[in-house]
């Protein structure tokens, strides 16, 4: 897609968090590296440098494993120009600046830990954070029952017969690059992996930008713990498109029914074997 044509695409309700970057990005033309490093003034990686976008290097000697450890070391984020997935992990980097930075202090520290072994192939908790960093979604609220109803995939009575109290105490916040580069052009299926972030009830009633915020902080402490990520497993999927809103289907009841989308977890269970998804509920917001 082409940046004229994904203009109005990008005022969706998915897009909010990086809705401020965007806002500050001349609205008529891709924008240049010095341009994305302007927005990203006083981020800076776990290790205090600071954060640039920069073009691909020419070379790599162990690919992601390399890029991760380049932008710890260097601060130097390698971005393709007039890429969607490349550009929304740049605004995802102002936007997320705190989780950002623990996520890639933590693939940076495994690697230092596991050597060429961890750099040819990711452990599960690495795993875990590529799959958040690639196309996660925060989901805030006061309300362990709420969130509850997530990990037990009860779709339909979250989003449609209980989504007055949703809209009251839940705010889904995205994160991932992959996930924003999806939602250009959303077709079912899409499946985002979740972490719950407890937060108190005057959180739904922030403005957009403060609570993005608090989602950073909230998200930075959370992947500081590796405890809490130790695999992917560890995050609750969510079909995105049944969120009120960002998609047409969700103001028509039936539009939950498809069980091909919104799965049952009696389904999942058995495609995978076992109970999945072992989530710690937050029990009280902060």
């Amino acid at each position: 897609m082409d940046w004229a044509a994904a203009q109005a695409r990008l005022s969706g309700p998915a897009f909010a968090p990086i809705s401020p970057a965007l806002a500050r990005l001349d609205a008529r033309r891709w924008p240049a590296h010095e341009e994305l490093t302007a927005l990203a003034e006083g981020i800076v990686t776990s290790r205090g440098v600071p954060v640039r976008f920069v073009p691909p290097r020419t070379q790599r000697d162990e690919g992601r494993a390399c890029y991760e450890m380049h932008i710890a070391q260097t601060g130097e984020v390698e971005t393709r120009a007039e890429n969607w997935h490349d550009l929304f992990n740049a605004l995802a980097w102002v936007a997320f600046p705190k989780a950002k930075a623990a996520i890639n202090a933590q693939h940076a520290a495994m690697l230092e830990e596991g050597g060429r072994e961890e750099a040819r192939r990711r452990n599960p908790a690495r795993d875990a954070l590529t799959l958040f960093d690639e196309g996660g979604v925060a989901v805030a609220s006061a309300s362990p029952e709420l969130l509850r109803l997530v990990v037990d995939f009860e779709w339909k009575e979250l989003l449609w017969h209980r989504r007055e109290e949703l809209a009251r105490q839940v705010r889904f916040i995205a994160f991932g690059h992959s996930l924003f580069e999806k939602m250009l052009a959303p077709f079912i299926g899409i499946i985002a992996k979740t972490v719950f972030l407890p937060v108190d009830e005057g959180f739904a009633d922030l403005p957009g930008p403060a609570q993005a915020a608090r989602a950073d902080t909230l998200l930075a402490a959370h992947f500081a713990d590796r405890a809490r990520f130790a695999s992917p497993r560890s995050m609750a999927p969510l079909p995105v498109l049944g969120i009120p809103g960002w998609h047409p289907g969700t103001s028509r009841e039936d539009f939950y029914d498809d069980a091909n989308h919104f799965r049952p977890k009696k389904a999942e269970r058995q495609k995978r074997g076992q109970i999945p998804f072992p989530v710690d509920l937050p029990e009280k917001g902060i």
